[in-house]
């Protein structure tokens, strides 16, 4: 059987990666030419050069797998030209879907996120089920996500494509090299530039859980179910409480409104427009973060046996990571594995 993967350079994907190599299957990776491919450095593994909009390449890619893990996407929250991500997203997702298919491909397993599903606003863990209002999705990430998901299901209905869905919530934890948007938090606080917080919250998952998540999917999941992949619920304040505690510093305590932080977003994306450097904090990501972002994986784990560790455990790995790989300034009182109850 060979598989093969899109995203493996990623931060995702490199994890859903190796769970596939350690399950003994044979993989091909679709990487774009150029990309930084440090996350594959010593992994037997194919390459395959290309990108979600070039069709040769997709077709190339797909003959001769029985199954396709297909995690690559545009993740940002800003980006200078949005049809870009509606290109890779959308149209690469269904493209890449069909081809597959036409290949022979059995099994599909495709990487949404929790970005496509919808969100409750009584404080309570959103869920698979959760009713969706496409109107309410904030930013081009999102409705890109939704988008595609869309496709995909609507593939799965109306030619039967063999497609599991899951939706990752907030992966964090090591090989974040680019950093993700939820890796530059723990970024930030660990080069003292996250000074104060907004009221919000996010539900964290150990990137290696996440993954794993992917290979239950995969071995165990229903043809046109989605299955959350998700963690723990964690106010921001406590993210930044546990990063802080964790490399010996003292946490952020000033809690700010999220209208006084919309005018610094709305600067920092306008000199960004300027420079071409990805801004400081978005317009979106404010807007987002109105809202508590919380989800529940009871279904993977009751129907996959899906088992993520506490989140706690998910920001030391990245931290850990992050000092070891020269991301953060020096921490001389980073506590030690044995010292860090997890």
């Amino acid at each position: 059987m060979k598989t093969l993967i899109t995203g493996a350079t990623g931060f995702v994907g490199s994890a859903v990666l190796r769970q596939l190599l350690a399950a003994g299957q044979e993989v091909r990776a679709l990487v774009r030419a150029g990309s930084d491919r440090r996350n594959l450095h010593g992994l037997e593994v194919e390459l395959c050069e290309g990108d979600l909009t070039d069709d040769p390449s997709l077709r190339r890619a797909v003959i001769g797998c029985d199954s396709v893990f297909h995690v690559a996407a545009d993740y940002r929250l800003w980006i200078p030209d949005p049809e870009n991500m509606y290109r890779t997203n959308v149209a690469g997702t269904r493209k890449l879907l069909l081809y597959a298919a036409d290949a022979g491909a059995e099994k599909i397993v495709y990487t949404s996120s929790v970005a496509a599903l919808g969100s409750t606003t009584d404080g309570n863990p959103a869920d698979e089920d959760t009713p969706v209002i496409p109107g309410d999705k904030i930013g081009h990430y999102k409705k890109s996500k939704y988008q595609a998901e869309q496709e995909v299901l609507t593939l799965v209905r109306s030619t039967r494509l063999p497609v599991i869905i899951v939706n990752p919530s907030t992966p964090i934890g090591p090989r974040d090299i680019k950093p993700t948007p939820t890796g530059r938090i723990i970024l930030d606080t660990l080069n003292g530039r996250m000074p104060a917080y907004v009221d919000t919250g996010l539900n964290i998952a150990h990137v290696d859980d996440v993954a794993h998540g992917h290979l239950l999917a995969f071995e165990q999941g229903i043809v046109g179910e989605r299955y959350i992949l998700g963690g723990e619920d964690m106010c921001l304040r406590d993210i930044l409480g546990v990063t802080c505690e964790l490399a010996g510093l003292k946490p952020p305590v000033i809690r700010l409104p999220h209208n006084a932080v919309l005018p610094i977003a709305w600067l920092a994306e306008r000199w960004a427009g300027i420079t071409g450097k990805e801004p400081i904090v978005t317009v979106d990501a404010v807007r987002m973060s109105k809202q508590n972002m919380y989800y529940s994986s009871r279904k993977a784990m009751e129907s996959l046996g899906y088992r993520p560790r506490p989140a706690a455990a998910a920001i030391a790995d990245a931290v850990y990571w992050f000092n070891e790989n020269g991301y953060c300034r020096a921490l001389p009182e980073l506590k030690t594995a044995d010292e860090w109850d997890k």
